[in-house]
């Protein structure tokens, strides 16, 4: 009881005390001030790195504009992740922490917790060597470990790839175990079609012809002539036929699409039948009275 009485009188005294309150005080106002320092730095940090890419965009070099963008990217995560644990460290030390028996506790114990965050260094490691590699980059539209969409964001542990409805996928980099990039070469679409088989080939394949030799210059996003590959599928009364066109990555789907509508209106005006699904409806009655006379 008297042990407990005299830490009573001495933590009164001391919560009572004018120096305790200045010192919170003081510390309060400095915690306060370092906060305030390092959301100012970050925001400085980015805004310069922002700045400076920006203007090396600008200037023809030998590194692609996606590969900045990444970089870009990673440098501002490395400057938030060591301005805030600076500000964290100091923080600690102004409460009156022992920072430099914390930061030897902390390195015995990252000894020991670094046999169970092998998967973390792996996603480091996986996300430096795609980086330093360019295997994608921010903006490249990719497919991931089966999901597919546009690169967000490539960090030293993750990589998000938003999908084709909205949703961000959040990926560790050392789960990344094959990777399809649509973004570095030319993509190429294939149109297939249908006529019925009385159609004039010859007739048809003239009209097509003549018709492709003028997309590309209506159209920038096509790469050289597209081209007109004949019969690639008979089926009963319809024939199928195929048109290619090497396009700008990703653009495939959009030819594509004007292709096959520009085809439905070129048949159309040169009165080429196109194959439609034709139904005969029977008369049940006289379906039976006929059998029922036979």
């Amino acid at each position: 009881m008297k042990f407990f009485e005299a830490f009573k009188k001495k933590f009164l005294d001391q919560v009572t005390s004018e120096t305790f309150w200045d010192g919170v005080l003081e510390s309060s106002m400095k915690i306060i001030l370092i906060i305030i320092a390092s959301w100012v730095i970050v925001k400085i940090g980015h805004f310069i790195i922002q700045k400076a890419f920006r203007l090396r965009v600008n200037i023809p070099l030998q590194q692609s504009e996606r590969r900045q963008r990444t970089i870009e990217r990673l440098l501002q995560s490395v400057i938030s992740y060591v301005v805030y644990f600076s500000a964290l460290i100091a923080i600690l030390s102004e409460i009156g922490l022992n920072i430099s028996g914390l930061l030897a506790g902390a390195g015995i114990a990252g000894l020991a917790i670094g046999f169970g965050a092998q998967s973390l260094v792996k996603d480091v490691i996986t996300g430096f060597f795609i980086i330093f590699e360019d295997q994608f980059g921010v903006g490249d539209y990719v497919q991931v470990n089966g999901q597919e969409g546009t690169v967000l964001e490539i960090g030293l542990r993750t990589t998000k790839i938003k999908g084709l409805y909205g949703e961000t996928h959040i990926i560790p980099n050392g789960l990344i175990a094959e990777v399809v990039n649509y973004s570095l070469s030319n993509s190429v679409a294939y149109i297939d079609f249908n006529v019925i088989a009385s159609a004039d080939l010859q007739r048809v394949e003239k009209i097509i012809t003549d018709y492709l030799e003028t997309l590309p210059s209506k159209n920038e996003n096509i790469v050289g002539n597209p081209a007109f590959l004949g019969v690639q599928n008979v089926v009963g009364g319809e024939i199928t036929l195929r048109v290619t066109a090497e396009t700008l990555p990703l653009q495939h789907y959009g030819v594509a699409r004007m292709i096959r509508q520009d085809l439905v209106e070129l048949f159309e005006q040169n009165h080429i039948p196109l194959p439609y699904p034709n139904m005969v409806i029977y008369d049940q009655d006289l379906l039976l009275k006929r059998k029922g006379e036979a």
